[in-house]
């Protein structure tokens, strides 16, 4: 009798023991548990630690409550200036309500992906290219509320989207580079113009402080054939004065003519000087009247005599011949 109930005792112990691995339930602090009891979802979520659920009614589901990191695959698209690009971003989220991310949807994990990647297809056709490569946060705020929006019903609470990467075309990539190229060249010659026009005004100053005094200028040339000739040089460089060169250019140059005073009327030059004719005397009264009488021969004339004073010959008049 003794024997019987002892293999009795020992029966139920071992079936208890039994009951009791089969009910046992470990939750951990990370997790929550949802009890289906013949598929129909008990009001108690189950915290962690140790519980009990019954072997064959119910079924326990656990739950990990912490924030799942979900990189979302690269997709290929068209901004809306038609520039193909490929982005890809990372999501963060993690679940709220234990009974609806079992209830609610198959597999949240999943849903939440390909909401994720739809979302990213919608954001790169309604953003332009400088704003996915510049303006990421506003697209990353919107990305955000376009994946929380369906997630909410499914216990699911989005934490936090980023945008990773910006794969651009290899002909897009060079025309970028020769834009911030030519744009670091504009700057650099604006601020190399800049510094040449304050440059000029401090030595437009010094000049003017150096033109009062001239020993300064001596100095200042004297200082820079110290400088030049510090580095132990065996060649001694002297500036020549410019001032000279423009001397000695003026000094070639013709001196320019004088002009005339306006008021003044040009001189004409003076007539030359008539020849004065051989003296000559005057035919005889006789001579001329006397008919028939033979002219000779018209003598050689002789060498000038100088003109009496005061008396001059008109230069058409010819010398008479004598009869």
């Amino acid at each position: 009798m003794v024997q019987e109930l002892l293999i009795a005792v020992v029966a139920a112990v071992s079936a208890g023991a039994v009951y009791t691995a089969a009910a046992a339930r470990v939750v951990k602090q990370y997790e929550r548990g949802v009890v289906l009891r013949l598929g129909r979802l008990r009001n108690d979520v189950r915290g962690p630690g140790f519980t009990m659920v019954l072997p064959g009614v119910e079924r326990l589901r656990k739950v990990n409550m912490q924030i799942v990191t979900m990189p979302v695959p690269a997709q290929d698209g068209i901004t809306r200036d038609n520039v193909t690009v490929r982005v890809d971003a990372v999501i963060y989220f993690k679940v709220v309500d234990a009974a609806s991310a079992v209830v609610e949807v198959e597999d949240y994990r999943f849903a939440v992906s390909q909401m994720a990647q739809t979302s990213l297809r919608s954001i790169i056709g309604k953003s332009d290219l400088d704003d996915l490569l510049s303006n990421r946060e506003k697209l990353n705020q919107g990305l955000e509320l376009m994946i929380d929006s369906p997630a909410v019903g499914w216990g699911v609470q989005i934490d936090r989207v980023e945008i990773k990467d910006v794969s651009l075309p290899e002909t897009m990539k060079r025309s970028m580079a020769r834009q911030a190229e030519a744009d670091r060249e504009r700057r650099a010659r604006v601020i190399n113009a800049d510094a040449e026009l304050q440059a000029s005004k401090k030595l437009a100053e010094a000049a003017s402080e150096m033109s009062a005094q001239p020993a300064a200028l001596q100095l200042r040339l004297l200082q820079t054939v110290v400088a030049v000739a510090a580095e132990k040089n065996s060649t001694l460089v002297l500036p020549f004065p410019v001032e000279l060169l423009r001397f000695l250019e003026r000094a070639q140059q013709p001196a320019p003519a004088q002009p005339q005073p306006m008021d003044s009327a040009p001189q004409e030059p003076a007539p030359p000087a008539p020849a004065e004719p051989s003296a000559q005397t005057e035919p005889s009264a006789s001579s001329a009247s006397a008919p028939g009488h033979l002219r000779p021969a018209p003598r050689a004339p002789s060498a000038p005599s100088a003109p009496a004073s005061g008396q001059s010959r008109p230069s058409g008049s010819k010398p008479l011949a004598r009869h």
